[in-house]
């Protein structure tokens, strides 16, 4: 039995820190796979040329925070502590094994003194982006679209209740012309200006019912991260970020929002970022199965992909699609026969189609229709109804089920992977300038990580087939000084 492993402590060695690295290890992948130096020119009108204590290396300052998010370390205090003692994190920093480490309050300080109120983190996720399509691995055809929650460095106790202006959707103005030109084509007159005096809300004992005005539970701890609440979820305070993907899984753009905010509010500010005119098809889930998405998408010339959304009607009653719409004289025709005329449209853009109540009293069928008190059943409509209907034709197209089906392995497989690995269930960043700075770095980490190990393949093998040729050659050139000797001994 051998006892003599505390001898080698105190050895003397000479040695390379470069040797001390796996030859496979991802830090040397990835440092294969991109050029940092793209990061002078991004903060170089962050620091003064002429004046000032010398600074530490930006790229190993972007570095530190990139293996943080790279191998899911919760805290820069832990990820420092990590980088004291791995060879491989200081060989990637460009430190060898006496240098000091940075104090964990330094990207902390760095970030509030230059970083602060800057897009440079989407901007290094964007470089990273179009290293990936410089080699020719995006395919933007396709686009998968999805947000998830990340938990908010929020205490659930600690919340007020506040009366907030509720944010315009993107489609308001247009929609509002298109109400008032479908109104005037029915004989009706336009709506009325929908303004609303913050004074006069305020003054109104606090009361948010009416206007465009909303209780909302805010944090005290984090006040921009939203109360998040769906199904059988634990309710929390958390931020949505929403990601769009290609077919091949690589993240082509992110928005964070508050938590209690819906998908398809903010739909429009992700759609903005990615827009380009090789996208043919957006592949979204029910949440973004609305009119105005549906819209804005046709009209620009990209097929919505959705799923079916179920009735969202009680059980035992009519469903929407067992009262028939007559398109020529502009009216539903119900289960007994009976005509629902055009009745107004309202400020959401439903046109109402109402029953006679002397119809519906007597109907056999009133239980299975409607609970009105006055005995009126109401069938609405959407004016941009028909762009759902468009969109009922692509999901039926041939092959499309299959489309939608990847979800689970590109944008759903992302957000586990970010989840999983890399820290994304919750977040310690207080502050929405803070967790886009966590997500873009999370995400530009994502596609690194892809990128290097794509790029490791290939060149393993560009180097079996070079190996591969030099053996043929070898083996040619032995059999011809083979044959060569054959004939001048004959």
């Amino acid at each position: 039995m051998l006892n003599k492993s505390e001898e080698k402590r105190n050895q003397i060695q000479m040695f390379c820190i470069e040797d001390l690295v796996p030859k496979d290890h991802l830090l040397r992948k990835i440092e294969r796979a991109i050029d940092w130096s793209f990061i002078y020119e991004l903060v170089e009108d962050k620091y003064s040329l002429d004046n000032g204590r010398p600074s530490i290396n930006p790229v190993t300052l972007i570095k530190i925070p990139i293996i943080q998010y790279l191998y899911g370390i919760k805290s820069m205090r832990q990820t420092i502590k990590e980088i004291e003692v791995n060879v491989a994190y200081r060989w990637f920093l460009g430190l060898d094994l006496t240098d000091k480490v940075p104090h964990f309050s330094t990207f902390g300080k760095n970030y509030v003194r230059r970083f602060k109120d800057t897009d440079i983190f989407e901007q290094i996720f964007s470089r990273i982006l179009e290293e990936c399509i410089k080699h020719g691995l995006v395919k933007p055809k396709e686009v998968f679209v999805d947000a998830t929650h990340v938990k908010a460095c929020a205490n659930n106790k600690k919340v007020t209740t506040e009366i907030v202006k509720q944010e315009a959707m993107f489609y308001e103005e247009q929609l509002e012309k298109e109400i008032n030109f479908d109104r005037a084509n029915h004989g009706k007159k336009p709506l009325k200006d929908k303004k609303y005096d913050d004074d006069d809300n305020n003054n109104n004992s606090g009361s948010s019912s009416g206007g465009n005005f909303k209780e909302e539970k805010c944090s005290t701890s984090d006040p921009e991260s939203g109360w998040f609440h769906k199904g059988e979820h634990k309710q929390v305070f958390a931020y949505s970020i929403e990601t769009a993907c290609d077919k091949h899984g690589w993240i082509l753009g992110y928005t964070v929002n508050r938590g209690n905010l819906h998908d398809s509010r903010t739909f429009k500010g992700l759609y903005d970022k990615i827009k380009n005119p090789e996208i043919e098809t957006i592949i979204a889930d029910a949440g973004y199965k609305t009119p105005a998405i549906a819209k804005l998408l046709i009209d620009d010339g990209i097929e919505p992909l959705f799923p079916y959304k179920r009735p969202q009607t009680k059980d035992g009653f009519f469903k929407k699609y067992d009262y028939v719409y007559d398109e020529y004289f502009d009216c539903y025709i119900c289960p007994n026969n009976k005509i629902l005329n055009y009745s107004t449209t309202n400020r959401e853009g439903y046109r109402e189609y109402k029953s006679c109540p002397q119809d519906c009293e007597k109907c056999p069928y009133l239980s299975q229709c409607t609970e009105s008190q006055n005995h009126v059943k109401v069938v609405t409509q959407h004016i941009w109804e028909n762009y759902l209907e468009i969109c009922e034709d692509i999901r039926h197209t041939k092959g499309n089920k299959e489309l939608y089906s990847k979800r689970k392995e590109t944008i759903e497989r992302l957000f586990g992977t970010a989840k999983e690995h890399h820290g994304f269930r919750y977040t310690q960043m207080v502050g929405k300038a803070k967790m886009e700075m966590k997500v873009g770095l999370t995400f530009a980490c994502l596609n690194l990580k892809k990128l290097a190990k794509i790029l490791d393949r290939k060149q393993g093998y560009t180097d079996f087939s070079r190996d591969l040729f030099d053996v043929l050659l070898n083996f040619l050139y032995f059999n011809s000084q083979k044959e060569k000797s054959r004939f001048s001994v004959a």
